[in-house]
Parts: structure tokens; C-alpha cells; sequence
């Protein structure tokens, strides 16, 4: 008995999520592994399929082999298997399995499923959980068919219904993979489809919907009927508004006359991939020109939109954009002399910007530290580190192109990055600490610190 209340304590939904993706980033590593998952029918190496379990698990898309050329069919049903669970979250579809077998779903399962979708609190979270997964499969499927329909043009019907599916679950969970490869060469990304209008318009629909977070998508579609957002959903969309156009711009005048990006393209082909770019760093993955060839200015300025990330219960990485609106909010508030933080006229609990704030320079270490770790085993300039970084801690996916070189410790480092990225620091520090936080029963005297 006292056993059994013990073991309750210890496993807290936030050890519940962590152990879970463990779990499943395990059955997808020996999936990988397995000698049918691999093009040429003989096994990868164990590592490798571990990397890759990770970042399709984590929503990542960062990888070591090639997607659409070194991994059989198998392999890439299993890795978007993968994506899909670890998108829209693995408790979400163990709740749907349950919902489907008619069986009750308990507090305990409320507590971890409010804890894996960030939500304010239990009331309404099994809800929604059913708007999470019908609006999931709404619009994958919306996506499947605009892609498949372009793909017909160029492969047969079997083939692009396949392209469709895989590529419309991978980006609408901002996972980046993609099986270009199969068409133009291993890693050849979108690069061919800059000046497409159809394909960037569909695909930066699906990772701008897969990364503004369930709760703001449900606000989104239900909007005609209920004539208002929540406080959160303003946040994020004018957020998210505000950074893509200030990416677009940023990145359309820093390349313009860069020759191994924007110059050749036409003025609409460079408006296209200004856009692009700015709304893959939100966690997209995928990019349609060479990230390599970009400035250095330019990178840095990704970088910086890579850490902010996407929504909070979304698909997406980062250290999510309310906790950047918050930080401005506070810079805000401190300058004008405020002492509180006020978003569209609602003040906000002074526990929610101390979160942010915590949430941020946990982020920031975690980085500094691995960047530091890649710096001693990978023979590369700081910036490319740097990028790869907080790209696998921001699961964003896109690359310089050092992932691919990495050694076997560097992609360790990248492995423990990508999991953290996931988790959230947050997520992890409450997995391993106490079980119950000790309330004080005294406090200290105030002490005076001089700052700045």
C-alpha cells in the first residue's frame, strides 16, 4: 500500500512525458535499425538510427543520411510513424486509443495530457484532445491532396499520393523531412521549388498552422462562431505575424544581391524565399535555398528567430513566443517604470514572467554548453556550430550543413540537444526534482543589489 502511494508520488506527468518519448524513440531506433528499414537492405549503423529516431520523435528533421534515397520504404513509413506520434504527442494518442475503446479517461491521464499540451489547466483538455486530433487529420489531409495534385505533374499518381502524404504529415508537424532526394539527389531539399507559388504557399501553410499551437488553431477555426480570440490567442498570432514579416525583411534585404541566393532569382522569386526562410526558422525544417550560402548577418538573425521558435502546444521547438513577448513585455514595463506586465489590457501574474525568464537562460545554457561541447570534437567555424545548435535545441531542422559531417560524439551532443529541445528545460527540471515542492515556513530579511 505504502508502496503503491509512493510510486504514484514519484511518477509525475512530467517524468510520465520524458520516459515516454524515451520509449518511443527506443522502438523507433530498433525499427531503424533493422536491415529492411535501409535503402541498400543491410543495417545502419546503430547510432545513425538512433539520430534519426530522435529527430523524427522530436520533431527535429535535422539528419546523418539522406531521407529519400538511403532509407527503404519501411524505413520511411516508420520515421513519418514517428513524426506524427511525437508531433501531435504520444498521449494524445494514447488518449484517442482510449476515447475509441469507449474507456474513461482519468485525472491522473488529464494531468499528464494538460502537461503535454501546455494548457492552462484540466478543464476541457480531453476536448481538447478530439479538436486536436480532428483538426490534425483535417488539415494533413487538405495538405496530402494540394501536394499530391502538383506531384502528379511530375511522377505517376501511386508515387505522388505517397510524396503527398509523407510530406504534408512532415511539415504540418514541422518536422522538415522530406524524399526530394528521390528526385533531384540526396539532400537536394527544395531548392527547385523557390519560384513555385503553389508549392511554397502550401507548405508554409501547413508548418504556419502546425506551429501556432492546437489551442490557437482551435481559436482560428471556431472564430465564425464564437467572434473572439483568448488573450493567448492574440499573443501568438500578432506575435507570430510581427516576426514573419520582420524575418521576410530582414532576410529579402540582407540577400538581395547575395549571387548564391536571392540576386538570381526573380523580384518574385526573391519575395517568395525571403518568406520562406522567415517562417521555417518558426520550427519548419525545410528551406528552398542553400542556408550555407546565406551571409553571416543573415544566419545569426536565423538563429535568433530559431531560439524564439514557435507556440507553445504546438509542433514546433524553441523557447516558444509568448515567453519572447513576455521578456519584451518585462523590458517594457521596467523602462516605463511599471511594475506589472500588461498584454491587450490583461495584466500578467508576475509567476508567469519569472517562468519566462527561467525558461529562457536554462534555454541559453543548455546551447552555450553544447555549442561548447561541438566546438572540441567538430573542426567547424562557431557560427555554423552555433546555428546547428539552436536549431536541434529549437527542433527547427535546418542546417549549414555540418550535421552531416558530425563525428560519432558530436552527434551525441546533437541527439541530447534535440530530446532536451523537445522536452523543454522546464519539463526536465520538474521531471528530476522533488515530488512535492516544500512550502517555506520562514523568509529571509530583503537585501539590496546594485544593478546595471
Amino acid at each position: 500500500m505504502l508502496r503503491n502511494k509512493w510510486l504514484k508520488q514519484w511518477i509525475t506527468p512530467a517524468k510520465i512525458l520524458v520516459f515516454g518519448f524515451l520509449f518511443i524513440i527506443a522502438i523507433g531506433t530498433l525499427l531503424l535499425y533493422l536491415p529492411i528499414a535501409s535503402s541498400t537492405g543491410k543495417s545502419i549503423s546503430f547510432l545513425n538510427a538512433l539520430f534519426t529516431a530522435t529527430s523524427a520523435t522530436c520533431v527535429t528533421g535535422l539528419v546523418v543520411l539522406d531521407t529519400g534515397t538511403d532509407f527503404s520504404h519501411f524505413g520511411q513509413i516508420v520515421m513519418i510513424m514517428l513524426v506524427q506520434v511525437g508531433g501531435i504527442g504520444f498521449m494524445t494518442m494514447a488518449t484517442l486509443i482510449a476515447l475509441v475503446l469507449n474507456k474513461k479517461i482519468s485525472l491522473r491521464e488529464r494531468l499528464i495530457l494538460q502537461e503535454a499540451l501546455n494548457h492552462g489547466s484540466m478543464d476541457g483538455v480531453v476536448r481538447l484532445v478530439k479538436k486536436v486530433i480532428l483538426y490534425s487529420l483535417m488539415i494533413e489531409v487538405v495538405g496530402a491532396i494540394l501536394i499530391t495534385l502538383r506531384f502528379s505533374r511530375e511522377m505517376p499518381w501511386g508515387q505522388a499520393s505517397y510524396f503527398g502524404i509523407f510530406h504534408s504529415i512532415s511539415m504540418f508537424n514541422n518536422a522538415g523531412f522530406d524524399l526530394y532526394g528521390m528526385i533531384k539527389g540526396p539532400f537536394s531539399g527544395l531548392s527547385s521549388y523557390v519560384n513555385d507559388p503553389f508549392m511554397n504557399i502550401v507548405l508554409m501553410g501547413l508548418i504556419f498552422l502546425g506551429g501556432i499551437g492546437f489551442v490557437v488553431l482551435s481559436d482560428v477555426i471556431e472564430f465564425p462562431t464564437k467572434r473572439r480570440f483568448s488573450l493567448h490567442s492574440k499573443v501568438v498570432l500578432s506575435a507570430t505575424l510581427m516576426l514573419v514579416v520582420v524575418g521576410t525583411l530582414v532576410i529579402f534585404a540582407m540577400e538581395y544581391n547575395n549571387p548564391q541566393t536571392l540576386k538570381p532569382l526573380s523580384p518574385t522569386g526573391k519575395v517568395w524565399a525571403s518568406l520562406f526562410q522567415s517562417i521555417t526558422t518558426r520550427s519548419g525544417g525545410v528551406n528552398t535555398v542553400d542556408i550555407g550560402a546565406l551571409q553571416q548577418s543573415t544566419q545569426f538573425f536565423m538563429i535568433i528567430l530559431m531560439f524564439i521558435g514557435a507556440a507553445p502546444g504546438s509542433t514546433g521547438g524553441g523557447i516558444k513566443i509568448t515567453t519572447f513577448v513576455l521578456l519584451v513585455g518585462a523590458v517594457y514595463a521596467m523602462i516605463r517604470g511599471k511594475e506589472d506586465v500588461i498584454l491587450f489590457r490583461k495584466r500578467i501574474a508576475k509567476k508567469v514572467v519569472y517562468k519566462a525568464v527561467t525558461l529562457t537562460m536554462l534555454s541559453l545554457v543548455l546551447i552555450v554548453i553544447f555549442s561548447m561541447l561541438l566546438s572540441l570534437t567538430e573542426h567547424k567555424d562557431f557560427l555554423t556550430i552555433l546555428f546547428e545548435s539552436t536549431s536541434a535545441f529549437g527542433t527547427t531542422g535546418i542546417s549549414m550543413g555540418l550535421t552531416t559531417e558530425l563525428s560519432p560524439l558530436g552527434k551525441v551532443w546533437i541527439i541530447c540537444l534535440m530530446f532536451l529541445g523537445r522536452m523543454g528545460p522546464l519539463t526536465l527540471a520538474y521531471a528530476l526534482s522533488k515530488t512535492e515542492i516544500e512550502k517555506e515556513l520562514f523568509s529571509y530579511p530583503e537585501g539590496k543589489i546594485i544593478i546595471g
